[in-house]
């Protein structure tokens, strides 16, 4: 039971380290005026990490830190503390590639030729992954001037959270579906466009990619597997976007240990956040999810409702 619960408890044990007071020693005060301490690096991380693949937003829970932290002083600050996010996110990445190793294998001998099952699914992936990219470079600019304010991700906390239980309720996740190797490039494609609605921080890609692959006729194992493959191929582009664009800058500014702290801090986390997730799932259901995004997402408005950090950004 201690080890299901260890994601949940992570992060309800970083909500009370991040109210208990502000970071603490080894902070590094930036050109750009952001003190940066290896406890932040620390937070993000294990935020980060447990949050990425589970459905409750990572995005959502990164932003609400970065405030609790005390981070987002102006929209210089907060564009490098996005960066940062992105590129810890590579600490998430590898979790997935050691989680679901054989998968991975697979694909790769598929593109050589040598699987066709791994091929089938390379080219789902992309099919997935191809509108999720056109629809956010052309939608992301307005998304994030209007939508990327922890008001609006509570909004979307209980949303996801009302959703969740609905649908657990009326039995929808547990459907019998396809298996992974049966997904076509059609509903590849439908998943894909789904996908790009969790770019309203809050939302969940992860979630919104898995309710996506049932209505697609995929079993639930079979739905968080690809939600998890996908998520291996979106973030690791988002992070070497966000790498070749302002990684030079984030060294600069931080240096590399705060960089490494938190890749590291996610990576471990995320490994256990994803091993957890499939094991509570096929003896459990999604319900605690729903619940937590309903607590999670009433917390952020009392701290709004309080003064403690503002609706939307204050710069």
């Amino acid at each position: 039971m201690t080890r299901r619960l260890a994601p949940i408890l992570a992060i309800a044990g970083a909500l009370v380290v991040m109210l208990a007071g502000p970071a603490v020693a080894l902070a590094q005060t930036t050109d750009a005026g952001v003190n940066l301490s290896i406890f932040d690096a620390i937070i993000i991380g294990l935020v980060e990490g447990v949050t990425e693949y589970l459905p409750v937003s990572s995005t959502g829970h990164i932003l609400a830190t970065s405030e609790l932290l005390g981070l987002n002083t102006s929209q210089e600050v907060k564009d490098l503390m996005d960066a940062y996010a992105i590129c810890v996110q590579a600490g998430a990445i590898l979790a997935v590639l050691v989680v679901y190793k054989d998968r991975v294998l697979q694909m790769v001998e598929g593109l050589l030729g040598r699987s066709e099952e791994g091929r089938r699914l390379v080219f789902a992936i992309a099919a997935s992954f191809i509108p999720t990219a056109i629809l956010a470079v052309t939608l992301f600019d307005v998304v994030q001037s209007r939508l990327f304010g922890v008001g609006y991700i509570a909004i979307a906390w209980i949303v996801g959270g009302v959703a969740i239980l609905y649908l657990a309720r009326s039995n929808f996740f547990k459907r019998p579906g396809k298996e992974l190797t049966e997904l076509t490039i059609q509903n590849a494609i439908v998943i894909g466009l789904m996908q790009a609605l969790a770019m309203w921080p809050g939302t969940s890609r992860s979630l919104i990619t898995i309710i996506a692959g049932i209505l697609v006729g995929l079993s639930l194992r079979a739905a968080v597997e690809y939600s998890f493959l996908l998520g291996l191929v979106t973030l690791a582009a988002a992070t070497v976007f966000a790498g070749l664009q302002d990684g030079s800058a984030l060294v600069s500014e931080f240096g590399a240990v705060p960089l490494l702290v938190g890749l590291v801090v996610a990576f471990v986390s995320a490994v256990l956040a994803v091993r957890w997730m499939v094991s509570y799932l096929n003896d459990k259901g999604f319900e605690i999810f729903g619940w937590y995004r309903l607590a999670v997402g009433a917390l952020a408005l009392v701290l709004i409702g309080v003064g403690s950090i503002p609706f939307t950004p204050s710069f």
